[in-house]
């Protein structure tokens, strides 16, 4: 019997917030596997704030999402039919397979899993591409040295905790601002943060160089406006910016930019963006160490899992834009 296929395709470019008739749903038969491909059953869908930027209509770093497309997802599932050889049904398999239920893969389209080292979550969030994110975002751009100050800005999302945990592996002193009393006792009782700014408490400049009289070293922003030109007040000689991602300006119908990049002048600073695609080949780097820092305790993965269906992808994927998630958002599909 032919199961059925729930999909979210994109209906309109949102102005704004993404509204429930910028989406269309659908059912119907799942596709049958080919000769060398095999039939996935998506259970984890990575919620990202890129998303955002993919429907927008504006090519970014990749081409948008068109009309009339599967809305574009990371996602894991397991292999329930298969015309390929080496890989044999329930496998447990990772890639890029939309917001759908079940997603055709072929051997060059995903990754394998093993969820015996672990869960499913843990592999979209600190060992998937928000850990890579944090880790080659503050290595490399970053040129993380032990003994820095270090800020992150969206501090409890999914590249911001880890970012922070990095950072304290790496011997620094880490500043986490998030959104919240409870979001930032989790950043310091739980995480592991030298100390932790609630920007909704107002006066970020003032706490900042409270918590970093010397100056930031290493801000690694996912926020961008008001909070990055807070943060560029606060810098240290030769700091690095670190831009990763702006989820305050995604949803803007007015774009905002900083205004106090003077100050990379007077500080000789840099400030940097990066994708993370462009790091595809080193994947396997920063994954053994992050799976090392996983398996010892030294890294926690954070995840904010809803259970839920495919039809609640819209609603769900809100969460990220009210600041409703800590860590990794993914819809858990029964």
């Amino acid at each position: 019997m032919t199961p059925t296929n729930a999909q979210i395709r994109l209906a309109a470019h949102p102005t704004g917030l993404p509204q429930p008739s910028d989406w269309d749903y659908s059912e119907q038969p799942a596709p049958q596997p080919g000769v060398g491909e095999f039939l996935v059953k998506v259970e984890h869908l990575s919620l990202d704030p890129a998303m955002r930027g993919w429907i927008s209509g504006v090519r970014t770093y990749v081409e948008p999402v068109k009309l009339g497309e599967i809305m574009r997802a990371g996602g894991i599932g397991r292999i329930v039919a298969s015309e390929h050889p080496d890989f044999k049904v329930g496998d447990t398999v990772s890639g890029q397979f939309g917001v759908q239920r079940y997603a055709l893969g072929k051997a060059d389209t995903v990754t394998r899993i093993d969820t015996s080292l672990a869960t499913a979550p843990t592999h979209l969030g600190a060992l998937g591409i928000a850990g890579m994110t944090a880790y080659f975002g503050l290595f490399d751009v970053g040129r993380l040295e032990p003994g820095q100050t270090v800020v992150v800005s969206g501090a409890a999302g999914a590249v911001g905790n880890v970012a922070g945990q990095i950072a304290r592996i790496a011997g620094c002193r880490v500043i986490g601002i998030a959104g919240g009393p409870a979001k930032c006792a989790h950043l310091v009782d739980d995480l592991g943060f030298d100390a932790a700014i609630d920007y909704k408490a107002g006066d970020i400049r003032a706490q900042l160089r409270a918590h970093a009289p010397g100056g930031v070293d290493v801000f690694l922003d996912n926020v961008g406006g008001t909070i990055l030109d807070d943060v560029l007040t606060c810098l240290a000689p030769g700091a690095r910016v670190v831009i990763s991602g702006a989820i305050s300006q995604y949803n803007a119908t007015q774009k905002s930019g900083p205004a106090n990049y003077m100050q990379l002048l007077f500080k000789r600073a840099s400030m940097t963006g990066f994708v993370i695609f462009d790091y595809a080949q080193r994947y396997p780097e920063a994954q053994a160490k992050l799976a090392e820092w996983v398996s010892t305790g030294q890294l926690i993965s954070s995840e904010h899992v809803v259970e839920g269906d495919i039809k609640d992808f819209p609603e769900t994927l809100l969460t990220l834009f009210s600041g409703g998630n800590t860590g990794k958002l993914i819809l858990a599909l029964p």
